[in-house]
């Protein structure tokens, strides 16, 4: 039997962390011995039934003569990189607001 990777040496960062949604386009650039690894990790850890699909649609697609295409380590924006994110300040300011009719009840020289 294969040996299991270890979570550090798969191709993908973070890999137990990706959503399954984006699992097809993160896997198109790696070469066949790579979603073989992701295979034998994933039926040693999680053993999901959906990614197994995925992945195994795709080593066959592979075996059959697909090239891989697209980067090969895709940009991943919802793995943390340990990099702090700046806060955004708002470009947009909101409505105005206006007191209501009655007078502004903050503000003593104005009747209530």
């Amino acid at each position: 039997m294969n040996e299991v990777p270890l979570h550090k040496d798969l191709p993908l960062p973070d890999y137990d962390h990706l959503p399954v949604g984006t699992l097809p386009t993160r896997i198109s650039g790696l070469e066949e011995a790579d979603v073989a690894q992701l295979i034998t990790y994933e039926k040693a850890h999680g053993n999901r039934l959906p990614i197994l699909q995925v992945l195994e649609k795709r080593l066959h697609d592979l075996q059959g003569g697909t090239v891989p295409r697209g980067p090969q380590a895709p940009d991943t924006p919802e793995v943390n990189t340990g990099q702090p994110q700046t806060a955004k300040a708002a470009s947009v300011p909101g409505p105005p607001i206006n007191p209501p009719s009655q007078g502004d009840p903050t503000n003593p020289a104005q009747p209530r």
